[in-house]
């Protein structure tokens, strides 16, 4: 039978920083890891279907923290993965508006923001204005406006160097689904479809929407599940110089855009109770966008009245039920067992704060460099919420 002092369940961008990261542990120097991922294509991936933002603007500060950890990795790049390593993250800065209902909780987060050295601004509707003419204020009350380590960047690339650099120190990539785990009081074994055993010292759930279904083969409870989610891809003839330099823009009724070379990507989540089963991610709700999207779009951008959409795709958020934070650390009973999931559509972003807390868990048994102790299990088995209030 096959053995590793560590397996990671989820080959995408969150379980690949987690490879990355404790394979450069000292103290878990000359131990085995193994990074299982069912499809190497990641087609289906929500790392390679992400819209890929990186912001500060979170009102829980371990949110905001996980951010940074990513920011500074994107400012000593080259200096971390090589000469050739590109991301191609583009910081213009993401502007988040509120109504006139939302601006008391967007005053406190923009606060929150700063005391934690985020360079966001809090702008008021005139300001807004000035900066930005090709928008709309009407109803809008305030903003709150990332000058610098703010914009969006190429999840997949990310992924592909965290694992080129885990392999390089010695991670072995399997190519498998778990369909089953061996536990008794802690996580023997996990067992893959082609009848593979793999006995494992450690065991990190990182499998994005399928976190609950990896979870409940170990008989454990975890309320991550898939999300789909739609990215329009829009032409707009109107679309000034100024547009194109925008920021990812979130309007107060959730609907968000941001160019893309000469596009616009768009999209919204929809409201609880209208959220579409969360399967065949070919298919996508083009009446979405012509109900829900497009009209609050085209009423915050006038250039927006005249769109032409020339693409689109769904994909999954991984989205923890609960209160649609981050599960990262250790099951209060199984103690071999770790949890890096359900980010709700931050995973990419991060991916790399996460990845680091969890290899410091295993390598050290604690947290070394952020305490992300409010976002563990033990949360999760209380039933007790740690709400995020800036979700998009």
């Amino acid at each position: 039978m096959e053995s590793a002092d560590a397996v990671i369940v989820g080959g995408g961008i969150v379980g690949s920083a987690v490879a990355y990261y404790l394979s450069a542990e000292a103290a878990f120097a000359g131990r085995r890891i193994v990074l299982v991922e069912r499809d190497p294509s990641f087609a289906a991936a929500s790392t390679s279907r992400s819209a890929g933002g990186l912001r500060q603007q979170f009102s829980t500060p371990e949110n905001i923290a996980l951010s940074q950890v990513t920011l500074s990795l994107f400012r000593r790049l080259k200096t971390v993965f090589g000469a050739e390593a590109d991301v191609s993250f583009r910081e213009q800065g993401y502007l988040i508006m509120a109504s006139p209902g939302g601006r008391g909780q967007l005053e406190e987060n923009v606060a929150l923001q700063q005391s934690m050295g985020a360079d966001i601004l809090l702008l008021e509707p005139d300001e807004i204005a000035r900066r930005f003419p090709w928008l709309a204020v009407d109803g809008v009350a305030a903003a709150g406006y990332g000058r610098t380590g703010e914009g969006w960047f190429d999840p997949p690339g990310l992924a592909a160097l965290f694992r080129a650099a885990a392999r390089a120190q010695g991670v072995s990539v399997v190519r498998g689904e778990v369909t089953g785990i061996d536990a008794g009081t802690r996580i023997e074994a996990v067992r893959l479809a082609g009848g593979e055993r793999i006995a494992c010292g450690a065991l990190v759930d990182a499998a994005g929407p399928w976190a609950g279904q990896v979870a409940a083969l170990a008989g454990v409870a975890l309320p991550v599940e898939p999300r789909k989610r739609y990215v329009y891809v829009i032409d707009c003839r109107e679309a000034t110089e100024a547009m194109h330099a925008a920021p990812l823009t979130v309007d107060p009724s959730g609907v968000w855009l941001r160019p893309e070379g000469r596009f616009f990507l768009c999209g919204k989540s929809p409201a609880e109770e209208a959220e579409p089963p969360a399967a065949d991610l070919e298919a996508v709700d083009h009446a979405f966008f012509e109900e829900e999207v497009w009209p609050r779009l085209a009423a915050r951008v006038p250039a927006f009245e005249s769109v032409k959409v020339v693409r689109a795709w769904a994909g999954f958020y991984d989205t923890n039920t609960l209160d649609h934070n981050a599960v990262i650390g250790a099951h209060s009973r199984l103690a071999n067992l770790y949890f890096a999931a359900g980010f709700s559509g931050h995973g990419a972003q991060q991916a790399a704060g996460a990845g680091r807390a969890v290899a410091e868990l295993i390598a050290h048994g604690t947290f070394r460099t952020i305490d992300l102790t409010r976002l563990g299990y033990a949360r999760i088995a209380a039933g007790r919420p740690l709400a995020e209030r800036n979700v998009i």
